[in-house]
């Protein structure tokens, strides 16, 4: 037995410049069950926050970060710096020691998540782990090349996922780009010879959201619950993407698991829609549940692609943005979806860009449906890799 000490280290220096910009990670970049994280902007060094080099594994030690598995492993090019938030901890492999996948993945055990959890103290809300708790941590360390081939088996899980998640990111990327050239900037098939009026082609125009759309349409009485149900909550969803559903009695389940789905519905959180939590729903179970902190909107005569996008575009989130209302937990109502209008082209426009979307969006789904059963077996494995259940 070794503790993590030995073959760990843990906050390591990084020399890093006042004044200079470096690659900077937030811990909003942590996604639970995400295992790469990846800078998307650099800020100038002011000497705080923490410090990591590439394949470091960034650790959350901060209330409720920690216990919603805030873990990730930095990416970059090799010898490039980066810092972010003061709540890392950051873990580094020893050289000739440990291996930084392996690393990576003894941080997502349980059973070095629940030391870190229990040793938090401080004032309710803003709880910190005790570092020391991981460093005096023991551990059965197999050898280098054992670690190696654990780490090799369980990345190909995680770059199958992650694969998939750029996948997804072009596809959603391709609809939004079509959608914005076909109606927001009017640049459809036949642009060129269409008829114009007001500023739109003919027989186009702008109606409230409720003439296309319903808002809420149904909510599960309890009468008629089923015994389980797939369960979603707020935290669950991220801008077009569905993290997890949660399969649970629903004499267990919250006082909000409420509202109803069918195939092509849009779920929106009302709460910070700035946020952009919403999500489309393609081919739910029929005891698919949702939050009643969701709007849910049902297409009543157009294609549910163009509902999507047109309902999810950045103006729309600014508009309900723009009518949130609250300061903790800016919010908005069922009203105020119903109070937006939607551009309704003609028919045939509609067809011509569903057929086209349609099959994107649909791939796209079936890529989260793979993620998500990549994701189960990496995790039922992870365990048994660790603690030697499953020889290499």
């Amino acid at each position: 037995m070794k503790t993590l000490s030995e073959f760990i280290d843990f906050n390591p220096s990084v020399a890093l410049e006042k004044g200079c910009d470096y690659s900077f990670i937030g811990m909003e970049r942590i996604q639970s069950g995400i295992r790469y994280v990846q800078s998307k902007e650099c800020r100038a060094f002011t000497g705080g926050g923490a410090r990591f080099l590439h394949e470091d594994t960034l650790f959350a030690r901060i209330t409720p970060c920690l216990e919603n598995g805030k873990i990730a492993q930095f990416v970059a090019e090799p010898g490039i710096c980066g810092f972010g938030s003061t709540e890392f901890f950051v873990l580094r492999a020893k050289r000739g020691i440990s291996d930084p996948s392996f690393v990576y993945y003894l941080a997502q055990t349980d059973e070095v998540q629940s030391t870190a959890i229990q040793s938090m103290v401080g004032a309710s809300g803003r709880q910190r782990a005790d570092i020391n708790s991981l460093k005096t941590f023991a551990f059965a360390l197999p050898a280098l090349d054992k670690q190696q081939e654990i780490g090799k088996i369980l990345s190909y899980y995680d770059d199958l996922i992650e694969t998939n998640r750029r996948r997804i990111a072009l596809l959603e990327e391709s609809a939004r780009l079509l959608y914005r050239e076909w109606f927001v900037k009017l640049r459809f098939p036949g642009h060129e010879s269409a008829k114009w009026q007001d500023g739109l082609p003919e027989g186009w125009c702008f109606v409230p959201l409720t003439v296309v759309a319903k808002v809420n349409r149904a909510c599960l009485s309890v009468k008629s619950a089923p015994d389980i149900i797939q369960y979603i909550d707020i935290s669950s969803v991220e801008t077009g993407v569905i993290r997890e559903t949660a399969e649970i009695s629903f004499a267990e389940a919250p006082g909000r698991a409420r509202r109803l789905v069918q195939n092509g519905d849009i779920i929106w959180s009302c709460v910070r829609p700035n946020r952009k939590s919403f999500a489309l729903m393609l081919e739910p179970d029929e005891n698919t549940v949702v939050s009643t902190g969701f709007a849910v909107l049902s297409t009543r005569t157009i294609p549910f692609s163009y509902l999507y996008l047109a309902t999810t575009s950045d103006e729309f989130a600014s508009f309900l943005s723009n009518r949130a209302t609250g300061a903790a937990y800016p919010a908005v109502t069922a009203k105020d979806f119903e109070a937006a209008e939607v551009l309704i082209p003609s028919a045939e426009v509609l067809k011509d860009f569903h057929e086209r979307c349609e099959p994107s969006l649909c791939l796209k789904h079936n890529l989260l449906k793979q993620n998500i059963a990549l994701a189960k077996a990496r995790d039922e494995l992870l365990p048994k890799l660790m603690s030697g259940a499953i020889r290499i």
